[in-house]
């Protein structure tokens, strides 16, 4: 599967700013897999100062306990990657931030790093609101870690501009 397009990556982050915007939102960002991607994606418009608040690189675990209190209780019994972990970094993100809206990125992108249970390709994501909603999910992505990645990006902020309606 190829990677997705910037232009496709750029009308994603189009959509999510309008709908931030309508509602007088900031969005802040949780990524570990994605190394600030989808916080380099979302400055690059013109204008994200209105609706985009902060962004989080929490690559190892210890950063993602400092700056999103992701308890070590849930990184010990759960894994970096997992649900559990995704919606505690998008609540912390929220929690750290001055936004309404949060998303959180956390994978396995390779091409090493995988296991039977956690296999390379193995990406949960986190959406929190301000209202207190919480969501989490788990996909697995095929490809390279390119690949991966750039469709992690996607299917994150997918799953935010779903959130919000």
């Amino acid at each position: 599967m190829a990677r997705v397009s910037d232009e496709e990556l750029h009308q994603l982050a189009i959509e999510l700013g309008d709908k931030l915007r309508a509602r007088g939102w900031m969005l802040a960002t949780a990524e570990s897999c994605t190394g600030g991607w989808v916080g380099q994606l979302l400055t690059s418009l013109p204008g994200s100062s209105e609706w985009f608040e902060r962004g989080f690189i929490t690559y190892a675990n210890a950063a993602k306990v400092e700056m999103l209190g992701v308890s070590e209780e849930i990184l010990a019994a759960h894994g970096a990657v997992s649900e559990q972990t995704a919606g505690a970094m998008a609540a912390g993100a929220l929690k750290h931030s001055h936004a309404q809206a949060a998303l959180a990125i956390s994978g396995i992108a390779g091409p090493g790093g995988g296991t039977p249970q956690k296999p390379v390709g193995l990406v949960c994501y986190g959406w929190a609101l301000a209202d207190g909603t919480v969501m989490s999910s788990t996909c697995r992505l095929d490809g390279d870690r390119e690949e991966i990645r750039s469709r992690a990006v996607a299917a994150a902020l997918r799953g935010l501009i779903d959130l919000i309606g």
